[in-house]
């Protein structure tokens, strides 16, 4: 009798990094192990107050090693022999500075406490001023290298964080011989890689974040970016000109990692690619359906077929790119820089005096009970159109329109205010947030028909969900599986392993569908309509005055 396949979706998110071993006939979970990354808990290499956030590869490489060990020993050897594929997502875009062999600065000694040789995690906003020229430098050129990533450059990518590294540490600066996306790197490592150029570089994350085009013929030219800082020049010949989807193989895990993982070198790794995308893939996408991954910020994916997109472009969003979510369609990001964690803020200005409890378990179930509190007495407050009201911007705005530079605000605030007034304002502005995004879609010429919700704010909050359909006025489905970037991951390494043809039969096989709707309430639409005018109206003056 022949033996079922299995395969392995890894998922590094912001915090942790998780692992799951799945049925690839099924897409049942058979195992699952979750690895917080210790050096980033201490919050080591960070400095919030600078907008600097850094991760050390060791975190992730601890990480993927602890996980997938788990994993196999949760399996058995049965399993184990059967494993046939490894896909791997990562947040992006978080790259790191490498030398010749493919090995970031911050795994050499002379760097290993250097942040700055570090991954420069996707909201780190240290390039701010580097983003802006960018943007500036761009117009000076006849073709316009920003149009298929929304015509304007973040400070969250791949370029701009380059240039603030290599303006800002010289010794970087000397050492660095490429610069990698997160996602590109571990495929390299497990496969066992050993000079930069054998890296195969996503799709996804050259097209969203790099500037990289079909378009183009491959990046913009040297000249675009030596034009703009001579120590930029060269980078662009160390960058291969072809880009792979997630459902091609990388290569196979190398003897040593088949080692270390208790696996065998015929395992399958696929070419990586952001959690978002293959979140997206996990939570079964649909065309025109925007799947939104909501967590500490918000991912919003949408895939279109080429055909019918034809030459639109939409603006302010995080790129358009042939095949960044499934291969053959046109995949458009957007998102929110902070969604969970503006609720995040709240809750520890809320418990700062809890700091003075010693009892680390109990000053964490004091936090808990006080977020269960908000939302409780915040979704019996009645709805006034006076109320507090909120912008969500407390880590810039992503889209539509990055900025970077732009803050959060609360109005309307009165001795009267209380924590679970506050506390509906944020919801209502991170609701009007994705309003604003869903608009920019519409208006510029792609259709939303309706909406997927992922995530743990997605699964864990019906109030903030009832909120969100209230304010956009269509209903979302959120999807059954509390892992869809693993799970995601998981159907792109039964696709790259052979098991399927291309990573739709794969999701349709997989997949685990939906459990539970959330429609509008009729009665709220005409009181958040006016709500949202009064949010446009407040960040327009945040944007323009102060």
């Amino acid at each position: 009798m022949e033996q079922p396949s299995y395969v392995i979706g890894v998922d590094y998110g912001t915090d942790s990094v998780r692992s799951i071993v799945v049925n690839a006939a099924t897409g049942q979970e058979l195992a699952a192990s979750v690895f917080f990354y210790p050096r980033w808990k201490k919050q080591l290499y960070c400095n919030a107050s600078e907008n600097q956030f850094r991760q050390h590869p060791l975190d992730y490489l601890e990480g993927l090693e602890s996980t997938i060990k788990d994993c196999v020993e949760q399996v058995g050897p049965v399993v184990a022999k059967n494993i046939k594929g490894i896909a791997v997502d990562t947040t992006g875009s978080t790259p790191v500075a490498v030398d010749a062999t493919g090995t970031p600065l911050a795994l050499r000694p002379e760097f290993a406490e250097n942040p700055n040789a570090m991954f420069v995690l996707w909201k780190d906003h240290t390039s701010v001023a580097e983003a802006a020229a960018i943007n500036a430098h761009a117009t000076k050129f006849d073709t316009n290298y920003l149009q298929y990533v929304g015509g304007i450059y973040s400070s969250e990518w791949f370029w701009a964080k380059l240039l603030h590294v290599l303006r800002a540490d010289e010794k970087v600066a000397g050492a660095i011989h490429s610069w990698v996306e997160h996602c590109d790197w571990i495929p390299f490592v497990l496969t066992g890689g050993t000079h930069v150029s054998e890296i195969k570089r996503g799709v996804c994350s050259a097209g969203h974040k790099g500037l990289w085009s079909e378009a183009f013929g491959g990046y913009p030219p040297d000249s675009f970016f030596s034009s703009l800082d001579p120590i930029l020049s060269g980078f662009t010949s160390k960058l291969p000109k072809e880009t792979y989807t997630s459902d091609k193989p990388a290569g196979h895990l190398s003897e040593n990692w088949a080692t270390r993982l208790g696996l065998n070198t015929h395992v399958v790794v696929a070419v990586g690619a952001f959690d978002a995308h293959m979140g997206a893939v996990g939570g079964q996408i649909e065309p025109y359906y925007l799947s939104k991954v909501i967590g500490t910020s918000t991912c919003d994916m949408l895939v279109a077929p080429a055909s019918e997109v034809k030459d639109t472009l939409v603006g302010g969003i995080c790129g358009q790119v042939n095949g960044s979510i499934i291969p053959g369609m046109i995949g458009m990001e957007a998102g929110q820089s902070a969604f969970g964690d503006a609720y995040a803020w709240l809750k520890n200005i809320l418990s700062w005096s809890l700091d003075l409890i010693e009892d680390e378990e109990e000053k964490n179930k004091a936090a808990e009970k006080i977020m269960a509190a908000l939302t409780a007495q915040a979704a019996q407050l009645p709805l006034d159109e006076k109320d507090e009201i909120a912008i969500d911007w407390l880590n810039g705005r992503r889209t539509p329109d990055a900025n970077q530079m732009l803050h959060g605000a609360f109005a309307g605030l009165s001795l009267g205010t209380t924590a679970p007034k506050l506390f509906k304002a944020l919801v209502e502005a991170t609701c009007f947030g994705a309003k604003a995004i869903v608009e920019r879609f519409v208006a510029q010429g792609i259709p939303v028909k309706g909406l997927i919700g992922l995530g743990g704010v997605a699964k864990k909050s019906p109030y903030i969900m009832q909120v969100m359909v209230d304010v956009l006025n269509m209903p979302i489905r959120i999807h059954k599986s509390e892992q869809t970037c693993a799970l995601g991951a998981a159907m792109f390494a039964a696709t790259a392993a052979g098991v399927y043809e291309k990573v739709e039969d794969a999701m349709h096989a997989m997949g685990q569908g939906f459990d539970a709707t959330y429609t509008p309430n009729a009665s709220r639409v005409a009181y958040y309509q006016k709500r949202y005018e009064q949010y446009k109206n407040l960040g327009q003056f945040i944007e323009t005055k102060l």
